[in-house]
């Protein structure tokens, strides 16, 4: 990791793009600014550990971070694929505690890191404010919930045809076997199976590593479920 040198315009225009910050004052926005920083990170490189202290909020600027968590056996199971302007660590910064997460950019990457102590004094003195991190607190709520009710209804096949349509051509190109494997929670092999059935039925196809929908028609019926 190294410390990038940038102005303060760059940060609050950051600010400005990011889903907690866009209806701050100038006031507010150059407060918190002076609270952050971007970090460059290449690719395999972790930003931080599970059960470490809170890192802070982090807002990406270019790459793709993984942020994943391991059984006690070693099994990585990964949360989610953190991507250009996305936000991630809230858990850690607005209820407190250690990171609930490792993460490790997949790519070279460059983050913003927001202090967590600049954000809970955001929160504490701005009601509207507050009311947008318990908005989009929700909306990961919803999120999670649906991750959890398709791992308890949805054999991995389904889940896979449905990662890959819910997914952009680039985000899956980025996915090996074992990584989609870790997102479906789920082993290596197993995956191969699933797709090697959705290639036979004319779902998908494989070129040169890169999952290419061959017809969305078909995906989309194997996204619905057996049950359709």
């Amino acid at each position: 990791m190294r410390l990038v040198k940038v102005d303060p315009a760059e940060k609050i225009q950051a600010l400005k793009e990011n889903e907690y910050f866009d209806h701050l004052n100038d006031a507010d926005l150059c407060s918190i600014a002076e609270c952050m920083s971007l970090r460059a990170f290449e690719r395999g490189e972790m930003l931080f550990l599970e059960g470490d202290p809170c890192a802070g909020l982090h807002i990406v600027l270019r790459g793709c971070i993984k942020l994943y968590r391991l059984s006690p056996q070693g099994r990585q199971y990964i949360v989610r694929l953190a991507q250009e302007k996305d936000t991630f660590n809230e858990v850690s910064v607005f209820a407190g505690g250690t990171n609930p997460v490792s993460t490790e950019a997949i790519e070279t990457s460059r983050v913003w890191v927001v202090e967590a102590e600049c954000v809970r004094r955001m929160v504490a003195s701005s009601p509207d404010f507050a009311q947008k991190v318990i908005n989009n607190l929700g909306q990961n709520l919803r999120h999670l919930v649906q991750a959890v009710s398709e791992m308890a209804f949805y054999q991995v096949t389904h889940r896979l045809a449905r990662l890959i349509s819910l997914s952009s051509g680039e985000e899956a190109a980025r996915l090996t076997q074992e990584q989609l494997a870790a997102r479906l929670g789920t082993v290596r092999e197993v995956v191969a199976r699933s797709l090697r059935e959705l290639e036979r039925s004319g779902a998908v196809r494989s070129e040169y590593r890169r999952i290419i929908v061959a017809d969305p028609a078909i995906l989309g019926q194997w996204a619905q479920g057996p049950w359709n």
